[in-house]
């Protein structure tokens, strides 16, 4: 059985570890922690903590390191999320308010939180299973290019360039963009995929060549909308810690460019009481990432929609400001795209 004051030495070496990167002795714990007892007294504490597997000794100096178990007792009953600083807030709100579309909130949204924690951040488009489409506008850029704008719902812009080796007609334009609002306007993704196919059989001839690029493009646009999606930033903070890994960054960095790894992590971490999830480490071995840690927070998107936040690295990361940096950013994103 772990003492209360156990847990507390267990709390001193996480962060002394997670500032130093040094193993931490109980010496230095005496120093710069008020404990009021002796470094012995201290050194039976971390011997309990040591067979309880919470801390162990790299090598063969005095230093002790948290575990992978150790760190996930801090976290769930140790650290405390304290809210950020009103000058934090106010850059998040700045920062993010300034955005120009959906895709731009997300991918500022990644940038900030890779600032304010110096680890990889990562943004989940909300699930698309229930997206409906908007609108559809084609513009013309010239006589043979056109821009085809796709919007859903939920916020998201899809766009492509077509082009045409004759000039395109503005009435015939009209029509059809008429016609797809018409047909399309409102429905589910895969809904609308299915009623794309049909569509070209239903213009007047001359108007076909011009119907069959378009609705090429927006099948493409429509794909795009329905597979999940992420977005990351920082990628560089992993590269300046790679001291914090056993070997090489390299299956590390493969492992988190496969999306559909991280998706499917993403979909099996649920949020504690802090309204943050965190996994640790070995807990991430079958992913390729046992070596790291990776936090996550909801928000939610216009419709209901839920999607993840949230950050990427070592597990020697300052979990306290890291969580409340990702709970920030969680609630601002829900709040910035409810009001839109």
């Amino acid at each position: 059985m772990v003492s209360e004051r156990s847990l507390a030495v267990l709390r001193a070496i996480v962060h002394d570890y997670v500032a130093s990167r040094e193993p931490v002795g109980s010496k230095a714990i005496v120093e710069r922690h008020s404990f009021g007892v002796s470094a012995a007294t201290i050194r039976n504490d971390m011997a309990l903590l040591e067979e309880e597997e919470l801390i162990a000794a790299p090598h063969t100096s005095s230093g002790r390191v948290p575990t992978d178990k150790g760190y996930r007792l801090f976290v769930d009953r140790l650290t405390d999320v304290k809210p950020l600083s009103a000058a934090q807030r106010h850059a998040i709100e700045t920062f993010l308010g300034a955005s120009a579309d959906f895709d731009d909130v997300l991918g500022r949204t990644v940038r900030l939180l890779s600032q304010l924690t110096h680890q990889v951040a990562l943004v989940q488009y909300p699930s698309l299973s229930r997206a409906r489409v908007r609108h559809i506008e084609l513009v013309g850029l010239s006589d043979t290019r056109l821009l085809s704008v796709l919007i859903t719902d939920n916020g998201r812009v899809e766009q492509r360039v077509i082009e045409f080796t004759t000039p395109v007609d503005e009435q015939q334009l009209a029509e059809l963009r008429t016609r797809l609002n018409g047909v399309l306007g409102g429905l589910a993704m895969t809904d609308a995929a299915e009623r794309l196919t049909g569509l070209v059989d239903d213009v007047a001839p001359d108007a076909r060549a011009l119907a069959t690029a378009v609705v090429h493009a927006l099948g493409e646009q429509v794909l795009a909308h329905r597979q999940d999606r992420l977005v990351m930033a920082g990628a560089a903070n992993l590269v300046r810690t790679e001291s914090d890994f056993s070997g090489s960054i390299f299956p590390v960095m493969e492992a988190i460019e496969e999306q559909v790894v991280l998706l499917r992590l993403f979909g099996e971490m649920a949020a504690d009481q802090n309204a943050v999830s965190v996994s640790i480490g070995r807990e991430n071995e079958s992913f390729g990432l046992g070596e790291t840690s990776i936090m996550l927070s909801g928000y939610s998107a216009s419709q209901g929609d839920i999607a993840s936040v949230g950050l990427l690295g070592p597990t020697r990361m300052d979990y306290s400001n890291n969580m409340a940096a990702v709970r920030a950013v969680a609630r601002y994103l829900s709040k910035l795209l409810a009001e839109g």
